[in-house]
């Protein structure tokens, strides 16, 4: 079977009117001659951390399964939504979640991995319908509990769905039309690239680069499928950027809201890094005047709660930004207490990587627009500015 699959991501999904536009896009595939089509889908944006905040407003040490189980409601949300609006065209479909896409987990609540999978449930639905629609980022365990794998993992789902369906490419849809050599929305004159390796992206992404989850590469690279990435456009679908085998380039990531872990010793930071280093969680060790300490880098929360099953006493946990330093013969991490100069410094690195793309100046960036929640917001729940 010929099966095209495509993710979206949640800023395609700022308001419940983009549903629409999606579905037209779709709409348009079938008719230019796709038979068949599997649209992964994210959360809303905004819409995971306004569950937490519930979640956290009803219980503050709620179960880990608990937890999963709520922050999964944003992707199947996501994925009714766009079945209206396909099925308002016209058009056969059925959205399928984490309990019937054949997706076996382990059960790390919080970021499962993939174990297993089967096929046979999309297939079934692919012959009944032109368009299945996948609630992305969601998994069972072997006990039939449902698991989250993890934020910003309907990349991870896509991929997977395309491997056990036999398709060599996944289209991956965001609100930049690839992967460019810094987040072009905080550094000038970043540079699109239009070929990456797999290895490369993956490291940028586990030091905050946000158009690929590092997961959801790692996958694509172990069983052969090519990520095309792409951007909507009102002329249509725009591609930026083909991951596969080859292509490497300087680059600078940002990531916010890193956790900065101050350990009593440094036999203690020693032995935290290779902990989390045994459960594929991105941290450096770093040494400076106030002791032995660790940085998470990604799978923040997840990291935290692995250090707090250890029952180690920390110092103290702090947040600041990671700028990373990608070049051709190291990786540096620069840690900055302070936003603004965190974007300022990964200008003057980029700049210092390509002088050719002009000296702008970095200023303070405007928010990015918020989705229309379709959830109540919790009383106690702090506002969240994605």
């Amino acid at each position: 079977m010929n099966v095209t699959v495509l993710k979206f991501g949640g800023s395609s999904f700022l308001h419940p009117g983009d549903f629409g536009p999606i579905a037209q896009h779709l709409a348009k595939r079938l008719a230019e001659g796709e038979n068949k089509i599997v649209a992964v889908v994210s959360a809303m944006s905004g819409t995971t951390d306004d569950l937490n905040a519930v979640m956290l407003d009803v219980n503050k040490q709620p179960k880990p399964s608990n937890v999963d189980a709520a922050l999964a409601i944003g992707e199947m949300l996501s994925a009714c939504l766009l079945e209206a609006a396909v099925s308002g065209l016209g058009i056969r479909v059925q959205s399928l979640n984490g309990y019937s896409l054949g997706i076996r987990s382990n059960s790390e609540f919080g970021r499962a991995s993939v174990e297993s999978v089967d096929a046979s449930p999309v297939i079934a639905a692919l012959q009944e319908n032109d368009v299945v629609i996948a609630a992305g980022g969601q998994a069972i365990d072997q006990f039939g509990r449902l698991t989250f794998l993890g934020r910003n993992s309907s990349d991870l789902t896509a991929i997977v769905i395309a491997s056990m369906l036999g398709q060599r490419v996944c289209e991956i849809y965001s609100d930049v039309p690839g992967i460019y050599t810094a987040d072009p929305h905080l550094v000038p004159g970043a540079l699109l690239l239009p070929e990456i390796a797999y290895t490369t992206i993956a490291r940028m992404s586990r030091h905050g680069a946000k158009v690929l989850h590092h997961r959801a590469v790692e996958y694509a690279e172990k069983h052969a499928v090519t990520i095309v990435c792409k951007t909507l456009t009102n002329d249509g679908a725009v591609t930026g950027t083909i991951v596969g085998g080859h292509g490497n380039a300087s680059s600078v990531t940002v990531a916010r809201d890193t956790a900065v872990l101050r350990c009593g010793s440094l036999a203690e930071r020693d032995e935290l890094c290779a902990l989390l280093d045994q459960h594929d969680v991105s941290a450096v060790c770093i040494d400076d005047n106030c002791g032995a300490s660790i940085c998470i880098l990604c799978d923040v929360d997840f990291g935290i709660r692995r250090v707090a099953l250890t029952g180690s006493h920390l110092v103290s946990i702090e947040s600041r930004t990671a700028v990373t330093e990608h070049g051709s013969s190291r990786l540096r991490v620069h840690l900055e207490a302070d936003y603004e100069q965190a974007i300022t410094r990964a200008c003057q690195i980029h700049q210092r990587m390509y002088p050719a793309t002009g000296g702008e100046i970095c200023g303070r960036r405007p928010a990015k627009q918020r989705s229309s929640s379709l959830l109540i917001r919790a009383n106690n729940a702090p506002e969240n500015t994605q």
